[in-house]
């Protein structure tokens, strides 16, 4: 049986939120320390995401009990018990939170917050957590469950037996904590620690991206030739490359935003960048706004795409002005957006801020039938704050996050770009920019997780997989992008 300096894993979906704060305070109270791995606000979302993290928080030695609530307590009883070594049960009064304990071994309690009042729930908590499997008969019967798995047990222990590991820097695993900090440590643990959780997952279709299809997922390996005729055809698909990815055919092209990006570009070197990316077949060019509709005429009827650039370099334009900014690019002939999220909202911790910025621009581009894409800017953050930001560009709406400006201190890193593409869970696309030299460069991005790389020397990389002598020139000198 658990004391009260054990640690509890709570969750719930939107329809849980309520009495999952009421179920945070009475454990608070009672000197637990408690884990909320979400959901954190009211707005619609899917009870699997949450039951599955607070699953996983049991299953890795996170958390000694877990607690998720969602409309009936049923859905996320079946989402935990598909967690390797969890054994969860839906309660609806104190007897029956008894049994799933005592008899079933239960560590994670589900509760249906539809049918329960608050003093009903607390009562089942507390219960469940007062109980503990003993008695031969029901441990026989555990590990004949647990035996399903092909999985050592879970060990219910007392808080004595936990791992002694300290938390993620910043993050206080207490009732007092920031919830979202605690979602960002669990994000980045769980997916540190589970890799082979990535191994099968594609990644998926947006409503406004017809051409990004996920059954093409790892066919950047399996039918290069297939991906080479598609896109030689200008149907621009996007293709992703698995994390962990070898053996990647040479021909990046299609992966690469043709980037010029410099206060002093010249109308000729805009000219240029527009005709290198229709002769080597880039995906896009990405210019100031103000060289947005120039890019589009040149481009009419080819292939590349015109990407611009939103709120650019810092991030600190109010969210209204980038708004307008992105709908005048839009008119001007975008079709892709590359917006800088709000770096210093993100580092004070003001998440709320960092996600209406984001979800604001998300609808501008969705009006428009755009792409997304979000620049959280990875060289000025921790590794908490970059998962944080990858998580709530997912929730906004994003259709991809992306590492780099090229204007802060350093640009793309393998690492990086590996831990995005996991805290998306591969549901979003990655753009590893800022810092990209090489074909041997993008390579290795794409290798790590990027379906798209941002290159200010993108004919540079383009000549290099030829074999031709690398050019001099406006794009070739770069762009800091």
């Amino acid at each position: 049986m658990g004391t009260a300096s054990a640690t509890i894993v709570v969750a719930s979906d939107h329809g849980g939120f309520a009495l999952k704060g009421a179920v945070k305070r009475h454990l608070g109270a009672r000197g637990f320390q408690v884990l909320d791995v979400g959901t954190h606000d009211e707005g619609s979302c899917d009870y699997p995401v949450f039951a599955r993290a607070a699953a996983e928080a049991v299953a890795t030695g996170k958390a000694w009990r877990g607690v998720v609530i969602d409309g009936a307590g049923i859905g996320s009883a079946m989402v935990a018990n598909k967690v390797a070594g969890v054994r969860a049960g839906m309660a609806f009064d104190p007897k029956t939170a008894v049994n799933a304990a005592e008899h079933n071994g239960a560590h994670v309690l589900t509760l249906g917050a539809g049918y329960l009042d608050e003093g009903a729930a607390l009562a089942i908590v507390d219960a469940f957590l007062g109980t503990a499997c003993t008695v031969d008969r029901h441990l026989r019967r555990v590990a004949m469950i647990d035996a399903l798995d092909g999985l050592r047990p879970v060990t219910d222990l007392p808080p004595a037996a936990e791992p002694s590991a300290a938390p993620s820097k910043g993050v206080a695993m207490t009732p007092a904590a920031n919830d979202y900090d605690a979602l960002v440590a669990t994000i980045t643990r769980v997916l540190s620690n589970n890799p082979a959780l990535l191994a099968s997952v594609a990644p998926a279709s947006h409503a406004t991206c017809p051409t990004c299809n996920p059954a093409w997922g790892d066919s950047v390996t399996r039918q290069p030739e297939i991906i080479r005729r598609i896109n030689e055809a200008g149907r621009g698909m996007r293709v992703s490359a698995r994390l962990g990815v070898k053996d990647v055919p040479r021909d990046l092209a299609p992966l690469i935003d043709h980037t010029l990006l410099k206060p002093d570009a010249t109308y000729a070197d805009i000219d240029q960048l527009c005709d290198e990316a229709r002769k080597y077949g880039f995906a896009s060019v990405c210019v100031n706004p103000t060289y947005v509709k120039r890019a589009a005429d040149r481009l009419r009827g080819s292939s590349p795409k015109v990407c611009t650039v939103i709120g650019f370099p810092l991030g600190a334009t109010p969210k209204e002005v980038k708004a307008l900014e992105a709908r005048k690019a839009l008119r001007d002939g975008a079709t892709e957006l590359d917006m800088v999220i709000a770096i210093g909202a993100l580092k004070s911790g003001d998440h709320k801020t960092v996600y209406e910025d984001i979800r604001l621009l998300a609808e501008v581009a969705r009006e428009g039938r755009a792409i997304l894409k979000v620049i959280i800017e990875t060289a000025l953050l921790s590794d908490e704050e970059k998962v944080a930001a990858c998580v709530l560009s997912r929730k906004a709406g994003a259709h991809f996050v992306k590492t780099s400006t090229g204007f802060a201190k350093g640009g793309a890193t393998e690492a990086d770009v590996a831990l995005m593409a996991q805290a998306v869970e591969h549901k979003l696309e990655v753009k590893a920019s800022g810092g990209v030299r090489s074909a041997a460069d993008a390579k290795r991005m794409v290798e790590a997780g990027a379906t798209r790389i941002g290159a200010s020397v993108g004919v540079k990389i383009a000549q290099e997989e030829r074999g031709e002598r690398p050019a001099t020139g406006a794009s070739a000198a770069g762009g800091g992008y």
